[in-house]
């Protein structure tokens, strides 16, 4: 039987067997949209992608010049902390770990904290290893189609857990910033946005660390 044979309830009852269903999560169709502020335009003449901090050279993309970097397609579920869950999803963009390993961005060895930075000074902070991981992405495509504004176009930083697969830190979607900007390397970690409204630094999904 596919996933499409399921009721919502017979799905959300399979993940939970399946042990893909954090505690306090129900699961979702959808993707719902959850944002704070309003949704940003996009000029692709004036955007661009900076990476400074703890790393070899300070570096600035253009559009143009971020749409050649190299690509990948994954998998992931999603967890958001106001208790959905969305599995399966399909998201297409760029890893940093592939940027790290082809020797694009250099991290200095101090690195151990990434802080993405976005529109309207929004700011989520994770350790590097979690961005170095195969379930980070700054993502531009999703189900095959660029994101729409709504959810981060032209670009978002975006963290699930890969199916099936355990050993990764699993950590609520607020981890990951739409309408992303920038990336600051960082020897000591730093509060971002929601942590600094009371969320929970860890936002460790499987311990629902949702607030501190």
């Amino acid at each position: 039987m596919t996933s499409s044979q399921f009721s919502r309830k017979e799905l959300e009852n399979h993940m939970r067997q399946k042990g893909r269903l954090p505690p306090g999560q129900i699961l979702t169709k959808r993707l719902p949209i959850l944002h704070y502020g309003s949704v940003p335009t996009f000029d692709p003449a004036s955007w661009d992608f900076r990476v400074w901090g703890e790393v070899e050279e300070t570096l600035t993309f253009t559009w143009e010049e971020f749409s050649r970097l190299p690509r990948i397609k994954i998998t992931l579920d999603l967890h958001c902390v106001t208790g959905w869950s969305k599995f399966n999803t399909a998201w297409e963009g760029i890893s940093m770990s592939t940027l790290v390993e082809n020797g694009l961005i250099k991290p200095k060895p101090r690195a151990n904290y990434v802080m993405q930075y976005a529109e309207y000074d929004f700011s989520a902070n994770l350790p590097i290893d979690v961005v170095l991981s195969n379930n980070f992405l700054l993502a531009t495509h999703y189900e095959g189609a660029p994101i729409t504004p709504d959810h981060g176009y032209p670009l978002r930083g975006l963290v699930g857990a890969i199916p099936g697969q355990k050993g990764h830190k699993d950590v609520y979607l607020w981890k990951g910033a739409k309408w992303l900007r920038g990336l600051e390397f960082m020897k000591q970690d730093r509060p971002g946005f929601w942590e600094r409204a009371g969320y929970h630094n860890e936002a460790d999904i499987w311990k629902e660390q949702r607030l501190a």
